[in-house]
């Protein structure tokens, strides 16, 4: 419930804790079309906050001296009716709505849909770890082989969904050797995943218009759900493809925006030319990412926030899923890191199963995150007069 009279008035930001948590995926992710290997390790900010006793725990960027500003601040100050959380604590919106979570013994997803969940809630995802893991590969047939194998790792541990990275051909390898390459990785991948899952394809901006045409047309088989970042966003481009796509009977969605997205873009989405708006789900936020929805909604389009990289947006994605109108699918960045404990989700015939725990529903190891705060971190506590 946005009334937030069941919090005591009385209860003031007492502590703020930061440091980096580092992991690793299951295995090395390679390139892409404009950077090379990303490599094994994950690490994101976990940031501990302290309201009345109770701890809440999430991602945050938030800098020493922000976190500073707000030490001591009361939840009258932090909490609004119209957008959850002010401006000036968006910064920390994700431990907060941990925090919020543990206060009232609900995971996240009732607090945002306020609503009483009477069954399990199960979301719709995708493996995002297919990248270009086969450059040292002279031989297309085995790129093929491998990243055929990779999907099947993916398939195994109960993905349905897979998004695939193309645009090898953008810095990698020779434009047309390369471009030939992304399509027989495409189609070998729905080869053996079989016709019931879905495909995307991501070219983060490796593309021009004519090679996206050239592309969809020789993947047509594989029939794509979607083809995200094909160049840079340009309405007049978008218009082009849109119409070569319905002169041409494919189906494949236009998905745009995870970076640094054109100013326009959600206009151009409106007007018919992107299907699904992919703003980061951690830096754009939980709370401008409710209000967005609703706008897109009007219109139709949909909402795939992007998420890679940060280990916490997986399980964040999940929980916010129910309460953003036209969710796709969430992105899914496999990965483990030392103290904290997912076991509460599983994945299973392309679903997240959402544990039913307070919060966010992630279990952090306490005495392993103090340490490490002492080791590398820092902690900011009010002073008590």
């Amino acid at each position: 419930m946005k009334n937030f009279s069941d919090l005591d008035s009385s209860w003031r930001i007492e502590k703020i804790e930061q440091v980096l948590m580092k992991g690793e995926r299951r295995r090395l992710a390679g390139s892409n079309a404009r950077l090379g290997v990303h490599g094994k390790e994950v690490s994101f900010p976990l940031v501990r906050l302290t309201i009345g006793g109770i701890a809440g725990y999430s991602w945050s960027r938030v800098s020493r001296e922000a976190a500073e500003a707000m030490i001591g601040a009361s939840v009258s100050e932090i909490f609004c009716e119209d957008q959850w959380i002010k401006d000036r604590f968006q910064s920390i919106q994700f431990p907060l709505l941990d925090w919020l979570g543990q206060v009232r013994g609900i995971p996240v997803y009732e607090l945002l849909t306020e609503e009483k969940w009477t069954s399990p809630l199960s979301v719709a995802c995708y493996d995002t770890s297919l990248y270009f893991d086969d450059l040292h590969l002279s031989s297309e047939a085995e790129a093929v082989k491998l990243l055929q194998e990779e999907a099947m790792q993916g398939f195994d541990e109960g993905f349905r969904g897979f998004k695939i990275k193309v645009g090898r051909g953008a810095m990698h390898m020779d434009l047309m050797e390369g471009t030939k390459r992304d399509i027989a990785i495409v189609n070998g991948i729905r080869d053996v995943v079989g016709p019931e899952c879905n495909i995307s394809i991501d070219a983060n901006n490796g593309y021009n218009l004519n090679l996206t045409k050239h592309v969809l047309k020789e993947t047509a088989q594989s029939n794509l759900l979607w083809i995200e970042e094909a160049f840079h966003e340009d309405d007049r481009l978008y218009r082009n493809l849109k119409e070569w796509l319905v002169e041409h009977n494919l189906q494949v969605l236009i998905t745009d925006g995870e970076g640094h997205a054109a100013g326009p873009i959600v206009e151009w989405a409106e007007q018919g030319l992107i299907d699904a708006i992919q703003y980061d789900l951690k830096d754009y936020g939980i709370i401008n990412w409710l209000k967005l929805a609703k706008r897109l909604a009007k219109s139709g389009v949909k909402a795939a926030p992007h998420n890679y990289g940060g280990f916490y947006g997986n399980y964040a994605s999940a929980q916010v899923y129910p309460a953003i109108e036209g969710f796709m699918f969430v992105e899914w960045d496999e990965a483990q890191i030392p103290g904290i404990d997912t076991s509460g989700y599983s994945i299973k015939d392309g679903h997240i199963a959402v544990p039913t725990t307070p919060g966010f529903g992630l279990h952090i190891d306490e005495a392993n995150y103090e340490s490490m705060v002492r080791e590398h971190g820092w902690v900011l506590q009010a002073v008590h007069k």
